[in-house]
């Protein structure tokens, strides 16, 4: 049986959205590497690497804001407390129940209001403090002709920017698990690919085969 399908993604949407993961991806190889959690390219080369992927990623997110803006889509992170208790129980129980998922999803309501508090979080919070000590962090050598080395620790910057890491690194596999909280597993992830999702409510009313 066929089900109604939503064009949800626009395509640079969809390029932003995966070129983004994999950058993220990459920096986490790097960046852990860089803390010693493991050796696989060496020291400096995961700093020259981690360098590379973050500059390519901020002019990525600069490209995408003026995208966000001058489209509107901006629109789509504002904040609400709506029906947030209702997602925060289909979260903590009705995924595992099959229940319904309350929030529909739209071409001009793509998160819920649940995704928009966490958007909220990353963009205020996580993405501030993880460029401002990674700015400093890899300036450091700068610091003395700035003025700032009085006032500033290298330790605290990089305990900050490791702990900043942690947090953006614990909302990337939370967001990965959460793709697969679709009608199916893969559902989330095929329209992030083509763009087109099916209506989940459709999809839940549809008589079940006996």
């Amino acid at each position: 049986m066929s089900h109604e399908r939503i064009y949800i993604y626009k395509r640079y949407e969809r390029f932003w959205h995966w070129s983004q993961a994999l950058l993220i991806i990459c920096m986490m190889i790097t960046g852990f590497e860089i803390h010693g959690v493991y050796s696989l390219l060496g020291f400096e080369r995961a700093v020259h690497w981690h360098s590379t992927f973050a500059w390519i990623l901020f002019t990525l997110w600069v490209f995408t804001l003026f995208w966000q803006i001058t489209t509107g889509e901006w629109r789509q992170y504002r904040p609400s407390l709506k029906n947030v208790d209702s997602m925060v129980w289909y979260y903590a129980v009705g995924i595992f129940t099959h229940s319904p998922n309350p929030f529909r999803k739209t071409a001009t309501q793509k998160h819920n209001p649940l995704q928009r508090l966490a958007y909220l979080v990353v963009l205020v919070f996580m993405l501030p403090l993880i460029w401002i000590t990674g700015v400093l962090y890899l300036f450091y050598g700068d610091w003395g002709q700035l003025g700032i080395a009085q006032f500033l620790s290298l330790k605290w910057v990089a305990i900050l920017h490791l702990f900043a890491a942690y947090l953006i690194a614990t909302f990337f596999f939370v967001h990965v698990y959460l793709t697969t909280a679709g009608h199916t597993v893969f559902a989330h992830i095929k329209g992030m690919i083509t763009g087109w999702e099916e209506d989940e409510t459709k999809v839940a009313a549809a008589p079940k085969a006996p």
